[in-house]
């Protein structure tokens, strides 16, 4: 994004961020339920300290904000292949468990904003989504390694600072238009503000928000299921990390499943970015197809992640294969007669 479109989206951004105002009234559950289904198909950006370090999980300690070394942010090619994909949303990693922020945070100077690329990419985001006519949702990660009593780099261990936290989610909640969901990592812990709580406080702000938890104390009314498949509400083998919950719980009111565009392989993230010798490995198109029609029939949402790379884009691969998709997804509709 050259500096005349990124001060186009800065301005675009403030007037999503400060308005509409959000209803009063929540709209009711099944009314909400159904809008959340509705969006279908979705665009998973991840994007952070893990897109350079080569690595799924980039311990924090010894890093500052010049460590996301990213030479552009080209939200609108984002948007561009979700719409040639037809899908709804983007979701959006705004912190990963490392606490570097991809939004202008006054939490922490662990953010985008005091990196080389200078630019808070959240609000670029926004007025990208709201150019091309997506909805934003967003990742994030409870716990954070920045935080007191955390060890660097493990799992279950994000320290403790639910003030910080309720900090960040006001911050999103309020500055960014609306969010369609939450989908919360909960790898590292709570950060001290149980699930229940942490619900409690996003609809404080935005109550017709769905949150969700990949693992952890099951609440709110999103199901996650990360790594998982299409399947009923309830269906405990849809799940990887949420088995009990899902067949337990029940406040569940939509499920959403969300895996990797780039398939497994040596070396390098998944998730993010990986490493330039990997710019060839895609899933094929027919694939992440099938995964779709089994989300419409179910009745789930499919976040499929792609990760910008240093210059932040896509990778032609994953551009030409979400082209794909969306040509396969049309056919389909005019096959059935859904055309336009």
């Amino acid at each position: 994004m050259n500096l005349t479109a990124w001060v186009s989206a800065a301005l675009v951004a403030f007037g999503a961020a400060s308005g509409p105002a959000i209803d009063a009234a929540p709209i009711p559950d099944d009314v909400r339920a159904r809008q959340i289904q509705d969006l279908r198909f979705g665009l998973f950006v991840c994007w952070s300290f893990s897109t350079f370090s080569g690595q799924e999980w980039t311990p924090t300690h010894d890093k500052d904000p010049a460590f996301f070394r990213a030479t552009g942010c080209d939200t609108d090619q984002w948007c561009a292949a979700a719409k040639d994909a037809g899908m709804g949303y983007i979701l959006f990693l705004s912190k990963h468990h490392d606490g570097f922020c991809l939004w202008d945070t006054a939490t922490t100077d662990k953010n985008v904003t005091n990196s080389p690329l200078g630019i808070d990419v959240l609000a670029a985001l926004r007025a990208s989504c709201d150019l091309h006519g997506l909805k934003l949702a967003l990742y994030f990660s409870e716990g954070d390694w920045n935080w007191p009593g955390a060890v660097d780099g493990k799992g279950r261990s994000g320290g403790t600072n639910p003030e910080a936290k309720k900090a960040q989610l006001e911050e999103l909640c309020t500055q960014y238009g609306p969010i369609e969901f939450f989908w919360m990592d909960h790898a590292v812990g709570t950060g001290g503000l149980d699930h229940a709580e942490t619900v409690a406080w996003v609809h404080r702000f935005q109550p017709d928000c769905f949150v969700g938890f990949n693992h952890g104390e099951p609440a709110g009314r999103l199901c996650l299921r990360e790594r998982g498949t299409p399947g009923p509400l309830g269906d405990p083998e849809a799940s990887k990390y949420n088995k009990d919950a899902e067949r337990d719980y029940s406040g569940y009111l939509v499920a959403e499943f969300t895996y990797p565009i780039l398939p497994p392989h040596e070396g390098g993230a998944q998730w993010f970015y990986s490493l330039p010798e990997h710019d060839a490995l895609c899933l094929p198109a027919e694939a992440i197809h099938a995964d779709y029609v089994g989300a419409v029939r179910h009745g789930n949402i499919f976040s499929l992640d792609a990760g910008p790379n240093y210059e932040g884009r896509l990778r032609d691969i994953d551009v030409k294969t979400l082209r794909e998709v969306g040509a396969l997804i049309r056919a389909g509709e005019h096959g059935a007669g859904g055309g336009k």
